[in-house]
């Protein structure tokens, strides 16, 4: 049984180096039980059954209870994109929008877009809009009233 702490170890790095790989915080939590039954394998009389449960109770404990907060607080999956940051800009049609068909718009920085209305009605060209959605590459545009 002096090769337990091994395996425990062994485990350690494998999680490390998949958290590694995909910066989800998942299995670093099983690898910090992991590396904490490193220290808990020495203990004589701990049979390797109540060593998994222990493992296993642990990383559930710690992934329910801090992985939320860490998401939260290291904002991991919240990146804003070029699209999230057009939303409420003002956009010039640059190609009518028809109904039923997709038109086009500039916006501030020189892009073109592909555009639609939010409600289906047409737009003229050099009519200034603001961009109400997104869905995928086209954008929703609802008329400014001047």
């Amino acid at each position: 049984m002096n090769y337990i702490p091994w395996i425990w170890l062994g485990l350690f790095v494998v999680l490390a180096v998949i958290e590694a790989a995909t910066q989800g915080l998942t299995t670093i939590w099983g690898a910090i039980s992991a590396l904490v039954m490193v220290v808990l394998s020495f203990i004589k009389g701990f049979p390797l059954g109540w060593q998994i449960i222990v493992f296993l109770l642990m990383t559930a404990v710690l992934l329910a209870t801090t992985r939320p907060f860490f998401m939260k607080r290291l904002k991991i999956g919240k990146y804003a994109t070029n699209v999230n940051l057009i939303l409420g800009q003002e956009v010039v049609v640059v190609k009518a929008i028809e109904k039923f068909q997709k038109g086009e718009a500039k916006a501030k920085n020189g892009v073109v877009w592909a555009a639609t209305s939010d409600n289906g009605s047409a737009i003229p060209v050099d009519s200034v809009c603001e961009v109400s959605g997104v869905d995928g590459n086209t954008l929703r545009l609802r008329v400014i009233d001047r």
